[in-house]
């Protein structure tokens, strides 16, 4: 048993919750981004998270033991991605990059998508600091007692 495993499971959700918000800021600031390098409007990206596992003999020796004490991981991000999700299109003859028909090609971001995922991940993070810090406070309890 480590005597850390929570506190480093919330910890791993902390970071990808973070690099989550890091993102969303990201897809907000560029939500009038018509034109990259590659010459398209900008994607909205996204982070695509995963169960946190240890190396294989770690794995195998939780699974001889069957122990409660062992279940959980933390989170861990896989890869960032970007939406293929069609872009918005807009009548705008007079925008630099309106096409023969006068229609500009922009972002795939939807603001209240957005925000409302900005606001789960607050929550999630929030949750995640409060769990940190009752394992926090279970560990200094448990190691006084130890005294």
């Amino acid at each position: 048993m480590r005597l850390f495993r929570a506190m480093e499971t919330s910890t791993s959700a902390l970071t990808a919750e973070r690099l989550r918000m890091d993102l969303i800021a990201n897809n907000l600031a560029n939500i009038n981004t018509t034109r990259t390098e590659n010459g398209e409007p900008y994607r909205r990206k996204f982070a695509v998270q995963a169960e946190r596992r240890d190396s294989f003999s770690d794995l195998l020796g939780q699974q001889l033991s069957k122990s409660p004490a062992d279940a959980g991981e933390g989170v861990r991000i896989v890869s960032i991605e970007a939406d293929q999700a069609e872009f918005k299109q807009k009548y705008d003859p007079t925008h630099p990059d309106a096409d023969a028909n006068g229609m500009v090609r922009l972002p795939n971001i939807d603001l209240v998508q957005e925000m409302t995922d900005l606001m789960m991940a607050q929550r999630v993070y929030e949750a995640n600091v409060s769990a940190f810090n009752a394992s926090k406070l279970i560990t200094q309890k448990a190691l006084e007692i130890g005294r």
